[in-house]
């Protein structure tokens, strides 16, 4: 059998301290220095001329530079050797002098003569992914992408099983739509032993969990209206300190009328580790989705995001709707479908004109995602009178027409 059939055993070279040759300076050399020097590699660089980015790295002390070609001896006491000159007889000669001093050598110009060859390589959360096709280095790096890809945006999962740390991660999960999630939560999504989600989170990610997850529905945990809260954050605690990872899944992100910061300061005072992974917000989201810009040049300069989830009236609102009703910007209001009428009164109360425009998007991002539009005068009837259910966010503004235009 032809020795290049034969596949390559792969194996991770531990470079730390140790010499490594390096001949050629140029766009090779540019490629692969900058592992070697995440390794810690001893690296000595060789080559009458080098790249600017590669003599960057010289002038930054991450390697030593010879400016010269290849003479023989130049591989002594290397452990390393990559040849990627354009001289052929360099070439040659080094790979000659490596094999007679069984220092592993890779060359840019000849795999077949070589006697180590450079894999795809990738990184993500401490996870290296190298990959060998031979002589297919396309195929590798495709391969290499789509495995790193997986990793960092959780459809591959492969969770931690050693080095993990219990605690609770609060993690956004976007407007509905799965695929507006961050990569980062969905990677801490695959990872985790317990999930918390709220009923607004993307729930179709819950069923891509696998079948040891358990997944805790909080709008289900057992408890009175005024103790919601309370619960969902002993329940974190709980499964935290039974070392367990926590994902508190939220809709939109956590500290956007999410109370996440009220379960952060309970997970604080219980010394549980906590990591905050920020959402898309369906306040800038849904709007947006539905074409419409909650800021457009010349229409609206600025953008006030109010929760309408106690009426104008309440003792409990801590709104000033005056203060509201004389901004000519965009009014984008949350939990709001249920006193919309109302809303929609005090501002036209307090100077804002009966006219403006209005739009009603339910169910943002998702399939059934619905929009309707109407008036501050009309909004609290069309609402009734559509049906209008929760989550939906309503917006208030010129730009509501701007949107028109591009409706979806």
């Amino acid at each position: 059998m032809d020795r290049n059939d034969v596949p390559a055993y792969p194996v991770g070279l531990r470079l730390s301290g140790r010499r490594v040759v390096v001949l050629g300076g140029g766009q090779v050399a540019q490629r692969r220095l900058p592992s070697l020097v995440a390794a810690g590699a001893d690296i000595v660089l060789i080559s009458p001329s080098a790249t600017p980015s590669v003599e960057a790295m010289a002038d930054a002390g991450e390697l030593r530079w010879e400016r010269r070609g290849y003479r023989a001896g130049d591989l002594d006491g290397a452990w390393y050797v990559v040849v990627a000159t354009g001289d052929a007889e360099a070439n040659a000669a080094a790979s000659e002098e490596a094999e007679a001093r069984r220092v592993w050598c890779v060359r840019s110009d000849d795999a077949d003569a070589a006697t180590a060859w450079t894999p795809a390589t990738g990184r993500s959360e401490g996870v290296t992914v190298a990959v060998l096709t031979g002589r297919d280095p396309r195929r590798s790096a495709a391969v290499r992408d789509a495995v790193v890809e997986g990793l960092r945006d959780g459809t591959l999962i492969a969770p931690r099983h050693r080095g993990r740390t219990a605690g609770v991660a609060l993690v956004g999960g976007g407007p509905g739509d799965p695929d507006l999630i961050t990569v980062r939560g969905r990677r801490l999504l695959a990872e985790a032993d317990v999930v918390i989600a709220d009923r607004l989170g993307p729930r179709d990610l819950l069923d891509e969990l696998p079948p040891h997850v358990e997944v805790i529905d909080a709008a289900k945990i057992p408890y009175g209206r005024a103790m919601a809260q309370e619960a969902i954050n002993a329940a974190l605690i709980e499964h935290a300190k039974a070392g367990k990872a926590v994902v508190r899944l939220k809709g939109g992100d956590p500290f956007v009328f999410g109370r996440g910061m009220e379960e952060a300061e309970a997970l604080a005072e219980a010394g549980i580790p906590c990591e905050v992974v920020p959402g898309i917000s369906s306040s800038i989201s849904v709007p947006g989705a539905a074409g419409i810009p909650v800021t457009h040049r010349g229409v609206a300069h600025e953008f006030t995001v109010v929760s309408g989830h106690v009426a104008p009236d309440d003792p409990r609102s801590l709104v000033d709707w005056g203060a509201l009703a004389k901004l000519r910007g965009t009014l984008v209001m949350l939990m709001a479908v249920e006193r919309v009428g109302a809303i929609a009164a005090a501002l036209i109360e307090h100077g804002r004109g009966a006219d403006t425009p209005v739009a009603v998007i339910q169910e943002g991002t998702t399939a059934a995602q619905r929009r309707v539009d109407a008036t501050l005068a009309t909004v609290g009837q069309v609402v009734t009178e559509e049906a209008i259910r929760p989550p939906a966010v309503i917006v208030v503004g010129e730009v509501v027409a701007v949107g028109r235009g591009i409706r979806r």
